[in-house]
């Protein structure tokens, strides 16, 4: 078998089992504004600790390339592998691309219904659009704003003054832009006074760098489509793209597959670099033979790792 047809069979044979596990139902579930995506679930940690403190709070953003059929259910036995671990999850669902609504694909429907499989389903560039601009980043910036007072409600094991974001993939991108926003050019509805209250983030396989992803037509130009296309393209980045948005001041760890042709090595290791350019050190995990799905694959070695890096940062 050629080196190409080796490495599309082993990415699909990565996402079925990442999509294999049943979609594991939240302890609570609170609506942070009065759209039908603008909800939060919370998973309970499932260990306690000893001495009876609250456990770390990991917000979860999940990825699907911004697009309408991948919702936060598909990313639920990640939530549940890290409430296993002892941590208190917030899983944040936002508004994605239009198009295809009601078909998201969860857990138990398997990553490759309707088409939209391998590769997040946006390899060929069809399909549903990637994200709304502006909603999509209204509704990131209002979950995170909105957390600690609904995690004192809907789960009091949490202790909001310990909050680290992850996010896989189009997650990972939105986790690294909610740590940036004070940072944001000055007239960004989104934009902070001073940093969010973060211990960290940990961006697994984010796309992190809207030009290098651009040119690497990552996820079918889901970034372009993101920021609605060509005609906005450049003039949104300053907005949106985490790689213009440094330095942030907050620990940071991207965790990326080798192996990974959904969203290519080059891509963090460009931030890395913008990074460094920037004086700031973040750190890059590269995972031998690892592609993209496997960092939140409950039954795959790599979400040990990933669980590991969060670990790292949030206690």
């Amino acid at each position: 078998m050629p080196d190409d047809d080796a490495a599309a069979a082993r990415a699909a044979a990565e996402e079925e089992s990442a999509f294999s596990h049943p979609a594991v139902d939240p302890d609570a579930t609170a609506a942070y504004g009065g759209h039908p995506d603008q909800l939060i679930d919370f998973y309970a940690p499932r260990v306690q600790d000893p001495s009876g403190a609250q456990a770390p709070l990991v917000v979860v953003l999940h990825g699907g390339a911004w697009r309408a059929p991948y919702d936060r259910r598909h990313i639920s036995p990640f939530a549940d592998f890290l409430a296993r671990r002892g941590f208190a999850v917030a899983s944040v669902e936002y508004r994605r691309g239009p198009g295809e609504e009601g078909v998201a694909i969860s857990a138990q429907s398997g990553g490759t219904a309707n088409g939209v499989g391998t590769g997040t389903g946006t390899g060929t560039g069809a399909g549903p659009v990637a994200g709304r601009w502006p909603e999509t980043f209204d509704d990131v910036a209002a979950a995170v704003d909105a957390l600690p007072a609904l995690v004192r409600e809907a789960l009091p094991q949490a202790d909001p003054r310990r909050m680290l974001i992850t996010g896989h993939s189009a997650g990972g991108h939105l986790a690294l832009w909610a740590a940036a926003r004070h940072l944001l050019p000055a007239d960004a509805r989104w934009r902070s006074d001073r940093p969010a209250p973060l211990r960290g983030v940990v961006a697994l396989a984010p796309i992190a760098d809207f030009e290098v992803a651009d040119k690497l037509n990552v996820c079918g130009g889901a970034a372009r489509q993101l920021l609605g296309g060509e005609a906005h393209f450049a003039e949104r980045r300053p907005y949106a793209d985490p790689a213009l948005l440094l330095p942030t001041g907050i620990a940071t760890t991207l965790v990326q597959g080798r192996t990974d042709v959904v969203v290519p090595q080059a891509v963090a290791e460009s931030y890395a670099d913008a990074a460094a350019k920037a004086g700031e050190v973040v750190g890059l995990t590269l995972l031998e033979e690892v592609g993209h799905f496997p960092l939140i694959d409950p039954a795959a070695d790599a979400c040990a790792v990933v669980a590991e890096e969060i670990a790292q940062l949030a206690w």
